[in-house]
């Protein structure tokens, strides 16, 4: 319990760290320049430059609605830890707008200014929150359909580089695309970017019950493999295909359940074929309805539907 306790601070802790470098990031070297960040804190910027209205607040006032859109949908986890991401950013961007700016170098600004804030919200989305509301939304749809995360992001952000480019000049939607990709690149170092599917292998003796909850809280379906220990004898084996955003959601639901699993973590590099959807699984029995009604009735809980990340 305790050192359950302890993961939880060190979690919370390198949340706020990483939400504090990236405001550090957004007021010190993009905004003093006119470059966009992507999602929701780049509408933040343009209504800013436009108004003269604070950052911070718009920040958080934008993003309210996404996150209750999300609060019924998305691991309370997750909820919690990317509120108190964004209630810190909005916070650390106020307080760094006071701050004597780093640069008003515009290639220093894009290159400096894109690595930190990849490190912060790298750091984040590595312990399990986010930072804008539009990635709330994104895997809403992504468990809907079979839309990437990362590339219903990345449409978003070309459209408010789009609005940037008429509102402010060419020049800032291209430093603001390059700022971007340069984000993405330090993510894919720290945590493998926002849009890397994963695949868990469990070793466990209480696969029935795992691949349950799995089902019940992400909308995973699991396939269960016969195993067998050198030391340990028979084994269930279980395999499931999920984001990178649910992982923290799935370490909680094993540990939950059986402490002992033993469990690998891998990149998926592609994925071909879809999974049936929960009302057939529901159907054709291979799913009891009574889990999915449980699931209804837990409260803050909507039945999620199963498909391929």
């Amino acid at each position: 319990m305790k050192k359950e306790i302890w993961s939880r601070i060190v979690e919370f802790f390198f949340i706020a760290l990483g939400a504090t470098i990236a405001a550090f990031a957004i007021e010190e070297f993009l905004v003093p320049c006119t470059i966009l960040d992507g999602g929701i804190v780049g509408v933040g910027i343009i209504i800013n430059n436009l108004t003269g209205f604070k950052l911070g607040v718009l920040t958080l006032i934008l993003n309210a609605p996404f996150f209750l859109i999300g609060a019924r949908k998305i691991g309370r986890l997750f909820l919690v830890k990317s509120a108190t991401a964004m209630v810190i950013f909005s916070f650390m961007l106020e307080v760094f707008g006071d701050f004597v700016n780093a640069t008003e170098d515009h290639l220093l600004a894009v290159c400096f200014g894109g690595v930190i804030l990849g490190i912060g919200v790298g750091l984040v989305i590595k312990y399990g929150g986010c930072l804008d509301g539009t990635e709330t939304i994104a895997i809403l749809i992504n468990r809907k359909t079979s839309f990437p995360v990362g590339r219903m992001v990345l449409i978003f952000n070309i459209v408010i580089y789009g609005v940037a480019g008429i509102l402010f000049g060419v020049d800032r939607a291209m430093y603001s695309l390059l700022t971007y990709f340069i984000t993405s690149k330090v993510l894919d170092m720290i945590e493998n970017g926002i849009d890397q599917a994963k695949q868990a292998m469990i070793i466990t003796d209480d696969a029935t019950e795992i691949s349950n909850l799995i089902y019940s809280k992400l909308g995973r379906t699991v396939t269960i493999m016969e195993g067998e220990g050198l030391v340990s004898g028979q084994k269930k084996v279980l395999y499931v295909v999920l984001t990178q955003f649910e992982l923290g959601d799935l370490k909680s639901i094993i540990k939950s359940i059986d402490a002992s699993a033993f469990i690998t973590v891998s990149d998926v590099s592609e994925i071909i074929g879809t999974h049936v959807k929960s009302k057939s699984l529901v159907k054709k029995g291979i799913i009891p309805e009574e889990i999915v009604e449980e699931n209804n009735d837990a409260p803050g809980n909507d039945a999620p539907e199963t498909k391929e990340v």
